[in-house]
């Protein structure tokens, strides 16, 4: 007996000995997160997608909220503070300063909203266009060589950027019915809900994925928690995988298959011992 409480006696002292070991290790790698500041704008111009740009903006508004103010956001535009329309003759949004391509942070570029095809004013291809002519692509381009800035597109915002060959070689999604646009354009398409190329650009497919990518820059920039708190608050749940150039690829069995069937001979030369 006297045996096993010396043996308790000393496993106790040798515990003691380690919890304060094991404490200081955690301390000397904090969480980065924490006490991490990160600001946000969200561009505008004229016929951009309500929903590209609102659904971010609350998603970061409330990070703010959950951090005490440690993530902020503000809606900016090529030109300064005005009143920028959006599309499919949608109210307006203020935007508040000029695009700021030297602030470090998040810059969000939506989409636009209008008809899917077509040569009128209010088609897509020609609000994007009208757009890129401003001066948002060049500040954009800035933007993008800047190594403190992440830039994240939502639905057509990715195609904005690739019509000014921002996107050049980069992995990158976009509305479905963009797809074939956006590799015309240079960009290499990827089937994918949201899409990390290094770890500044950020790009969301549909309309609704503005939700997923804000959430996944809240994720990573302050941690899970807070991104937790807000699916919670939203009662939304971010949807898709993000899809990133590492890791082990995928066999293509459509490949396979045809690679296979080139190598089969044909029923003739089986006829004749070919």
């Amino acid at each position: 007996m006297k045996k096993i409480l010396s043996l308790l006696t000393s496993l106790t002292l040798v515990l003691c000995l380690l919890a304060p070991a094991a404490s200081a290790e955690r301390n000397k790698n904090p969480d980065p997160s924490k006490g991490k500041s990160v600001h946000v704008q969200i561009v505008l111009f004229d016929g951009f997608d309500l929903l590209d740009a609102l659904a971010p903006y609350e998603v970061f508004a409330a990070a703010g909220m959950y951090t005490g103010g440690k993530v902020t956001v503000e809606l900016v535009s090529a030109e300064g503070k005005r009143s920028v329309p959006s599309g499919l003759n949608g109210p307006a949004l203020e935007a508040q300063d000029v695009i700021d391509p030297n602030r470090s942070g998040i810059i969000v570029v939506p989409g636009a909203s209008g008809k899917p095809a077509g040569n009128t004013e209010d088609a897509i291809p020609n609000i994007l266009r009208q757009a890129k002519d401003t001066g948002l692509t060049t500040m954009m381009k800035q933007a993008m060589n800047n190594k403190d800035v992440t830039v994240a597109t939502v639905c057509g915002g990715s195609l904005l950027l690739a019509m000014d060959g921002l996107l050049k070689d980069r992995y990158a999604v976009t509305n479905q019915i963009g797809m074939g646009a956006l590799g015309a354009l240079g960009a290499i398409p990827v089937d994918a809900r949201i899409v990390e190329d290094g770890p500044r650009l950020v790009t969301g497919g549909g309309v609704t994925s503005g939700l997923d990518v804000a959430l996944y820059l809240v994720e990573r920039e302050v941690g899970p928690q807070i991104a937790n708190a807000i699916e919670k608050l939203f009662e939304y749940e971010r949807r898709g995988t993000v899809w990133k150039a590492n890791g082990i690829p995928p066999i293509s069995f459509e490949t396979s298959q045809e690679t296979s069937k080139k190598g089969q001979p044909s029923a003739s030369e089986k006829k004749v011992g070919m």
